[in-house]
Formats: C-alpha cells, sequence, structure tokens
C-alpha cells in the first residue's frame, strides 16, 4: 500500500511531503516559503522576505565571511490538469511500491528544495563556524512569466551589492540516474513575432490582393534554413523554429489580409541577441515584405565552464553517488540565467526529469535523501576541504 503519511518517512522526505500537500500553483506560494523560513531562521539565518506583485520571494544568508553559496529554487509548480487523469490525487503525496514518490512538484522542484533544507541543517550542525556563506533565493514565480521572482530579486541583490559567488538551482538535471548530469549553463531564448500585412480580397481575384502567406512562404524558408552558427564545445548550434502561423477569416473563399508567425530561437554563446535580430531583419527586408516584428528576449546564454563550483559539484556527485556526472546545457531555460548575470558561477544539480509537468508526476523517493547527501558534499568541498577561494 502507498505510504501517505509522513512521521515514518526520512527528514527529507517528511518535508517534500509537507511542501507538495500544498498545491501552490504559479504564482501562489500558499505558506511553502513559511516552512523553509521557519526551518532556516533556526539555523540563525537572516531573512528578508520580498514580495513583488502576486509573486512571494526571499533571500536568506548564513555567515559573515568568505564567498556566498546560495541555494535557488520555486515553490510554485504548473497547473496539475484533471485530477481524474492522476492514478493518485496530486497534491497528496505517496510513496507507492515502486518507491516512487508521487505528487505535482515531486520532481519539479519541491523535492530539491526539501534535499537543500535537510542538506545544510546536517552541514550546520556538524559545522556551525564554518567557511563561507550559505544563501537561498526563493520565488514563486519560475512556472509563470518569470518578472517579479528572481529576476526581481536578483536586480534587488545588484542594488544592495550583496555578493553571490556560487549558485545551485535545484532543476530536475538528471537523466537516468540522480547526479548523472549537471547542467553548467542553458542556451540564451529570443522570441519573436512576424506580423506580415497584404490585401484582402476573393480568392477568384487574385490579382486585386496580396496574399501575406504566400509572400511570407519563401522568407520563413530562408530563416529555416539559414546557418546561424556552429555552436560550440559546450553549445549545439543555434536554433530557429517556428511554433505558431495564423492567419485566415476562417473562410475558403478569401484571401488573408495579413499573417501573424511566431517563433524562437535557443542561440549559443557564439552569436548574440542582437545579431539574431538584425541578420532576421536582413533577410525580411530582403524578400520585400510589409511587415512588423516584435522581440521578446526570455534570457541570454549562459556557461559556467570550470571553476570551483564545477569542480565541488562533480567531486559531490562522486563523493555521494560513486560515479562521475556530465556536465551539459541542454533543455530550456532556467532561472539561472538571471543569477548569472551577477558573475556567479551557477549550476543546476537536481533529480531525474523525465516526468517533469507531466500527469502522475514522481521521482524515485530514495533519490531525495541522495540529493540531500549530494548537497551537503558540495558545501563540504566549498567549506570545509578548502575548494573554494579567499
Amino acid at each position: 500500500m502507498p505510504t501517505t503519511e509522513a512521521p515514518a518517512l526520512s527528514p527529507t522526505l517528511a518535508l517534500a511531503f509537507e511542501l507538495i500537500r500544498r498545491p501552490s500553483v504559479t504564482p501562489d506560494d500558499l505558506g511553502c516559503q513559511a516552512l523553509m523560513i521557519e526551518r532556516l531562521e533556526a539555523l540563525g539565518f537572516q531573512v528578508e522576505r520580498l514580495p513583488y506583485g502576486d509573486v512571494e520571494n526571499f533571500w536568506a544568508t548564513r555567515g559573515h565571511h568568505g564567498p556566498l553559496l546560495a541555494f535557488a529554487g520555486h515553490t510554485d509548480v504548473v497547473p496539475s490538469g484533471p485530477h481524474t487523469r492522476w492514478d493518485f490525487p496530486p497534491f497528496e503525496p505517496c510513496i507507492d511500491d515502486d518507491g516512487m514518490l508521487r505528487g505535482r512538484g515531486a520532481a519539479d522542484m519541491k523535492g530539491s528544495l526539501a534535499a537543500m533544507i535537510t542538506a545544510v541543517e546536517r552541514f550546520v550542525a556538524a559545522h556551525p563556524d564554518h567557511h563561507g556563506r550559505i544563501g537561498f533565493l526563493i520565488t514563486s514565480d519560475e512556472e509563470g512569466p518569470a518578472i517579479d521572482g528572481t529576476r526581481a530579486v536578483v536586480e534587488h541583490l545588484r542594488e544592495t551589492h550583496d555578493r553571490l559567488d556560487y549558485c545551485i538551482v535545484g532543476e530536475p538535471s538528471s537523466t537516468d540516474r540522480l547526479g548523472d548530469v549537471i547542467k553548467n549553463g542553458r542556451r540564451g531564448s529570443l522570441g519573436g513575432v512576424l506580423h506580415v500585412r497584404g490585401v484582402q480580397g476573393h480568392v477568384a481575384y487574385p490579382h486585386l490582393a496580396r496574399n501575406p502567406i504566400h509572400q511570407a512562404m519563401p522568407a520563413l524558408d530562408a530563416l529555416a534554413r539559414e546557418h546561424w552558427d556552429a555552436g560550440n564545445a559546450f553549445f549545439p548550434a543555434t536554433s530557429f523554429q517556428i511554433s505558431n502561423l495564423r492567419s485566415g477569416t476562417g473562410a475558403t473563399n478569401v484571401i488573408p489580409g495579413d499573417v501573424e508567425v511566431v517563433f524562437n530561437f535557443r542561440f549559443s554563446t557564439e552569436v548574440t541577441h542582437e545579431q539574431l535580430k538584425a541578420r532576421t531583419e536582413a533577410l525580411l527586408d530582403a524578400h520585400g515584405l510589409d511587415y512588423r516584428l516584435d522581440w521578446t528576449l526570455n534570457g541570454e546564454p549562459f556557461l559556467t565552464a570550470e571553476g570551483e563550483l564545477v569542480e565541488a559539484a562533480v567531486s559531490g556527485v562522486e563523493d555521494a553517488m560513486g560515479y562521475h556526472p556530465a556536465l551539459s546545457t541542454s533543455g530550456g531555460t532556467s532561472d539561472g540565467r538571471f543569477i548569472a548575470t551577477l558573475g556567479s558561477q551557477v549550476v543546476e544539480l537536481g533529480p531525474c526529469n523525465a516526468t517533469i509537468h507531466q500527469v502522475n508526476e514522481r521521482v524515485l523517493a530514495a533519490d531525495l535523501d541522495d540529493l540531500s547527501r549530494v548537497y551537503e558534499a558540495v558545501l563540504g568541498r566549498l567549506f570545509v576541504t578548502g575548494t573554494a577561494g579567499p
């Protein structure tokens, strides 16, 4: 029978249960951060609550000297969808007969938050006067617009000149087993909405109209075929993808007057977003289109190619799990893109990502206890065995 009660669970799983029970669909937090703050204040952390708009955030630090390692994450989750599609209620966590912790947020990323807290609790108990500073940067806006969350807190830290040397983002980075992949960077994301204007008319009289779809297609084909860059040792080549195309009145005998094309670049450090914009507009101009183009920069690429944090994270996985992780920059964006702008070394290290955002989201329960040990090992590498700088 599945386990649904917390008393028999490890400290990490018990906290994960408490967090998952709160249906904190973005941007709601519903008391998740209060649970974390209570545990951190008991350890001597100084906590600064930073609400912006409807979003709850906090920044907490412990220690007064040396470099600062922050654990970053989010308490918000994506909607569960119809509960009838779940084998178990999404906000009633349980451990099934296969040892899987089920519930919305188990993998993304309440399990990581629980592992962070218990890792720091053990580390502080063993090293109350540890070298270095430990921080927590927690938001409830990662799964939403990501405007009033980590982005806003980072700007606050920039204004207050609060130092953030290293950051572990608890995103689910693992693929087949816990810790097999550490994300040491992410591609940039640049979105565009292209509006091509034509002249509406009757399909039987095309000489009296101008079909914007016909005009746009050669230009879109050119964009899809363009070689933007070749990538590098850390990033694949930049990609261009059309995600939506809208046009027409719904009638079969009307040439549309306009077409809207939604597209996205996932780009490497080999090209800037300004270069992508300029090259795109040059291609559109070359095809003589009557257009308007609206751009949205969702995030710059970031990369921590080497340094104390990468070394500590790799060694932490080896210490706790007994195998060597791979470094990767694959996947979408994360809040690491905002934190990296502070000049921080940033990695993402968390549980397996096979079921994130899916119905029946789940993670191996034992992995969360192991993840807590990995985080503790990273702290030890940075602040006990001397990996970190002065």
